[in-house]
């Protein structure tokens, strides 16, 4: 099994959101700015707790935030 990546659509999520700073999303979701710079960057995969509740915040699907790309 291959590696794979993580992608997503946080930044652009955020702009939509009222211009939502990393800071904030990180306090809505219980984390880091850290942790949100870093999923952002796709540096780090969250876990799906954590990736469920930035959908929640966001009011959308899982999916139209995340989404799984095998690595070619």
């Amino acid at each position: 099994m291959g590696k794979t990546r993580v992608s997503n659509n946080i930044r652009r999520l955020r702009f939509e959101h009222g211009e939502m700073t990393q800071k904030q999303l990180a306090e809505r979701v219980g984390v880091t700015r850290q942790t949100i710079v870093a999923i952002e960057k796709a540096h780090y995969s969250p876990s799906l707790e954590l990736a469920f509740l930035i959908a929640e915040t966001f009011g959308v699907p899982l999916e139209d935030v995340f989404s799984h790309d095998p690595d070619p």
